[in-house]
C-alpha cells in the first residue's frame, strides 16, 4: 500500500500548504476536508513563512555575489603582500638592504622563503604585518622599497579588509536567516501534518483508492514502495 510521504524542502512545504489554502479559499466550510480553524491558521501562517524564505533566498544571493568579490581582492592582496617580501629579499640579495631588515616583517634573518599565505586568515596576519613592519622601518630612516610600495600593498590590503568584513556581516545575516526559516519550518511541518490529517478521516468512509484520490487533491502525498510500483505496473 502507497504511504504518505510528508514534504522535505521549503519549496515542496510551500506547494502543500498553498494548495491546501487554494482549496479553502475555494471551497464553502461545510465542503472543506479541514477544520476552519486550521484554515485561519494556515492564512496566518503563509505570509511570515514565505517572507523568511524569500529574505533568507535573498541573503544567500547577496553573501554569494559578495563571495565572488571577496576572492577577487584576496587574490590581489596576496600578490601584492607577496611581492613585496619577494622585492625585499631581492634588495637584501643585491647588498641595498640587510638581512636584519626581515625582522621588522616578523621573518626569520637567514631566510629566504616567502610565507604561505593560502587562506584570509594567513593573509589578515601577514598583510599586517608587512604593511606594520615597513611603516616601522621608514620610521626609523630605512630606504623605500618600490614595486610594489608599502602604500600600494595597504590599498590593496585594506580593499580586502573591506570585503572580508562585510562578507562576514552577510554570513552572519544568513546565518539568522537560516534560523529563522528553520523555526518557521517546524511550525510548517506541524500544520501539514494537521491538515492531512483531518483530510484523511474525513475520508474514512472511502475505499482506499478513492480515499488517496481524494485526498491528493489537497496536496496530500502518496508514494509507491518499489515493490509495489513494479506490481502496480
Amino acid at each position: 500500500m502507497p504511504y504518505r510521504r510528508l514534504p522535505n524542502t521549503d519549496q515542496a512545504r510551500l506547494r502543500a500548504l498553498k494548495t491546501a489554502q487554494n482549496i479553502g479559499a475555494q471551497r464553502p466550510p461545510m465542503e472543506l476536508a479541514f477544520s476552519q480553524k486550521l484554515l485561519f491558521d494556515l492564512k496566518a501562517f503563509m505570509p511570515q513563512y514565505e517572507q523568511a524564505i524569500q529574505q533568507y533566498q535573498f541573503s544567500r544571493d547577496r553573501q554569494a555575489k559578495f563571495g565572488k568579490s571577496l576572492a577577487e581582492h584576496f587574490k590581489m592582496a596576496r600578490m601584492y603582500v607577496s611581492h613585496f617580501l619577494q622585492v625585499v629579499n631581492m634588495a637584501i640579495a643585491r647588498g641595498e638592504l640587510k638581512p636584519d631588515v626581515r625582522t621588522y616583517y616578523d621573518l626569520p634573518v637567514d631566510t629566504r622563503s616567502i610565507p604561505e599565505i593560502n587562506t584570509e586568515q594567513q593573509l589578515i596576519e601577514w598583510g599586517k604585518k608587512v604593511i606594520e613592519g615597513e611603516e616601522s622601518r621608514m620610521a626609523q630612516g630605512g630606504s623605500r622599497v618600490f614595486n610594489p610600495t608599502v602604500a600600494m600593498v595597504r590599498m590593496r590590503f585594506e580593499k580586502f579588509r573591506e570585503n572580508y568584513d562585510f562578507h562576514k556581516d552577510l554570513l552572519k545575516t544568513s546565518q539568522k536567516m537560516h534560523d529563522k526559516v528553520a523555526e518557521e519550518r517546524e511550525t510548517a511541518d506541524e500544520l501539514i501534518v494537521k491538515i492531512w490529517n483531518e483530510v484523511e478521516a474525513s475520508f474514512n468512509n472511502l475505499e482506499p483508492e478513492a480515499k488517496r484520490a481524494k485526498a491528493s487533491e489537497y496536496g496530500v502525498v502518496y508514494i509507491y514502495r518499489p515493490s509495489e510500483k513494479e506490481r502496480a505496473e
